[in-house]
């Protein structure tokens, strides 16, 4: 009786055993999900890292306020791949956003003028973005078509002051122009061969000025980029032909200038002003470009 007692308290040992043995099989099992949660918590890092390392930060451009429709159309673009950038635009002219990027007080610069011989040796570079007509404006009321080059140096020259001497009707002509610092009025002046002989009589301090100046006044002239035009004021012919964007690009319209991106040398732009000057060179940036009344380099 003591063996069979003793059997059967052997077989009951056995049995306990074999249920310990699979207790820790179904740990091994929990150990293994618990494997696959941290996996994918790394995975999730691994997401998170990615994102936080997208571009991101701010941009300043500073410069020509007839670049103001160029930059503005590439930097919505920009920013709507890249929307944890902000890129901002200060309009103060092409003298003070070259000599912003001197001083290292913005990013980039923007100058609707080449950059002087002094300036390259300064350290500062220009890359051109576009080019862009100068557009030659009058009053819609003022009857003028076409100008030779010639007529409108002397117009700003003085020696042509009444708007009968040129095919149009009795009045005395007002000269309208930009600030010294502008990058217009000094491809302009260049083109036209009036550097220190214009006789202005306003000197405005942005292109929509002087639209709005011209289109205010039956008697005025004035220049501005043709990417600023609007029906409010007439762009007449220069040597026959109109500005356009053709016309711009063959060359055959004679009153033209570079939009430039103002850089320095030896110094390191930012990930995201890299990233912004990168797109504003590359190829998608011609359609903004061209939406914007410029013509793509």
């Amino acid at each position: 009786m003591k063996k069979k007692i003793l059997s059967l308290m052997l077989m009951s040992l056995v049995t306990v055993s074999t249920l310990l043995t699979g207790c820790g099989g179904s740990t091994s099992n929990s150990g293994s999900a618990d494997s696959g949660s941290s996996s994918g918590s790394s995975s999730s890092s691994a997401t998170a890292s990615s994102a936080s390392s997208s571009l991101s930060g701010t941009v300043a451009t500073d410069g020509s306020t007839s670049m103001e429709k160029v930059i503005g159309y590439l930097s919505e673009a920009f920013m709507k791949d890249n929307p944890d950038v902000k890129v901002t635009y200060n309009p103060t002219g092409s003298g003070s956003g070259i000599e912003a990027v001197g001083k290292g007080s913005c990013d980039i610069g923007l100058a609707s003028r080449d950059l002087t011989d002094e300036e390259k040796s300064s350290g500062l570079k220009q890359t051109t973005i576009a080019l862009d007509g100068i557009g030659m404006i009058v009053n819609p009321q003022n009857g003028v078509e076409d100008l030779s080059i010639d007529q409108i140096a002397k117009i700003y020259t003085g020696e042509i002051t009444n708007w009968k001497d040129v095919g149009g009707a009795d009045g005395q002509i007002v000269v309208i122009g930009r600030e010294a610092a502008s990058g217009t009025r000094d491809g302009f002046e260049t083109i036209t061969n009036t550097k220190e002989k214009c006789k202005y009589a306003q000197e405005l301090t942005s292109t929509g000025d002087v639209v709005q100046t011209v289109a205010g006044n039956p008697n005025a002239i004035g220049y501005a980029s043709i990417a600023d035009l609007n029906d409010s004021v007439k762009a007449i012919k220069v040597g026959g032909v109109a500005p356009s964007e053709d016309t711009v690009k063959d060359g055959s319209y004679k009153i033209q200038r570079d939009f430039n991106l103002i850089t320095k040398d030896g110094t390191k732009l930012s990930a995201p002003a890299q990233a912004f000057f990168d797109y504003c060179t590359g190829a998608d940036a011609s359609q903004y470009i061209s939406k914007a009344g410029a013509v793509s380099k």
